[in-house]
């Protein structure tokens, strides 16, 4: 099967892929518009975007600041971007300056990048921004995020010390493959059990981001509210090639 990059096939791709959640909506018992999809287009050209864009979709992700930098001016100002990679001190500046429509960071792992989002958002006067905190139900060293046992922790510092973050939920990456099993999407859950006990949030308003290309269904059925979909609407990836 031919890779998501003639005209048009992005888009098609999207409609299997709304078709697909809802149905694993269904399955749980959940409505579908609940679920959100973060069509992930990094390493993408913005013309890609644009062809998803054009048939409606809104809520896009991004791994890597310069891309998302890069990329924002260039598309329409109504686009929900989500930021989902690792983010460095240095890089937060960059971020919320220049692109005005980030509507969430879905990687907070540490307190002082909190603080420096918090103090960031202050100072350009932009509204409050949604934050959700990664965790690490792998147990892998490779991927970034607090411990399961940390999680508490740094949702508590959020919603008691950053004015200007909104605590939203929580959000995991899979395996090394990018697939996750049960017991990470578990681990997740319980965590949110334990953040909404202690902080008195209901459980409904507390995000799960989780599920990606190879897992998203799942997820759903296991309770995300959020999935992050790249290879599957946009095609394999394509870097550079080094050297």
């Amino acid at each position: 099967m031919a890779a998501p990059a003639m005209e048009g096939a992005a888009a098609t791709a999207l409609r299997s892929v709304l078709s697909r959640v809802q149905q694993a909506a269904e399955r749980s018992s959940r409505p579908a518009d609940r679920i959100r999809v973060v069509a992930v287009s990094k390493t993408k050209p913005v013309s890609l975007i644009r062809q998803v864009y054009d048939v409606g979709h809104r809520c896009f992700g991004e791994n890597y600041v310069q891309e998302i930098v890069e990329k924002a001016p260039q598309l329409p100002a109504d686009i929900e971007w989500h930021f989902i990679g690792h983010l460095q001190s240095n890089k937060v500046k960059p971020l919320l300056a220049n692109v005005p429509n980030l509507d969430m960071v879905e990687s907070l792992d540490d307190e002082k990048i909190a603080n420096h989002l918090d103090r960031v958002v202050a100072n350009l006067g932009r509204k409050p921004l949604k934050v959700l905190v990664q965790v690490n139900t792998s147990g892998e060293e490779s991927k970034s995020g607090v411990e399961p046992s940390g999680c508490l922790e740094l949702a508590k510092h959020v919603k008691l010390n950053c004015p200007n973050l909104i605590f939203s939920g929580l959000m995991t990456i899979g395996m090394l493959d990018y697939s996750s099993t049960p017991e990470n999407f578990q681990t997740l859950s319980n965590c949110r059990a334990e953040v909404c006990k202690e902080l008195g949030i209901p459980e409904e308003q507390c995000e799960l981001s989780m599920g990606m290309s190879a897992d998203f269904e799942q997820a759903i059925e296991m309770g995300s509210t959020n999935v992050r979909i790249g290879s599957t609407i946009f095609g394999a990836r394509e870097y550079p090639k080094k050297g």
